[in-house]
């Protein structure tokens, strides 16, 4: 059974950074993608951005692009999510998600491509 495990949200700054970490168990997860949503209070959930452990591909959202970086470590079977330059706008829930279907263009930006979901950690920007 696969599981998503996110931590290390918290309470930081405008300006300043903060890593998110997902383990992810139950599978064998180089043949999936991994990423990351937000939910924001009002607001639809988003994507944010995904990885392909397999050849390393990954994608981000417009708002996050060159401030935030996705990465995979297999050894850990952990992906990371590193955010510099907050914004009080990325204060959101961060779920971490994963699929093995195999997406194309905008499916990669729908949540309901995806099965596997954690339970999300809290990410809040102060100005």
């Amino acid at each position: 059974q696969v599981q998503l495990q996110e931590s290390g949200g918290g309470f930081v700054q405008a300006g300043e950074s903060l890593r998110v970490s997902c383990i992810a168990s139950g599978r064998k997860f180089d043949s999936f993608a991994l990423g990351w949503f937000r939910q924001a209070p009002g607001k639809e959930r988003e994507f944010v951005a995904r990885i392909k452990p397999l050849g390393g591909s990954d994608d981000y959202a417009d708002s996050v692009k060159g401030r935030f970086t996705i990465d995979y470590d297999s050894s850990k079977s952990t992906v990371y999510l590193q955010m510099n330059s907050l914004k009080p706008d990325d204060t959101a829930v961060y779920y971490c998600v994963a699929t093995d279907r195999i997406l194309m263009g905008s499916m990669w930006y729908q949540t309901w491509n995806y099965e596997y979901w954690g339970q999300g950690t809290q990410v809040t920007v102060s100005s």
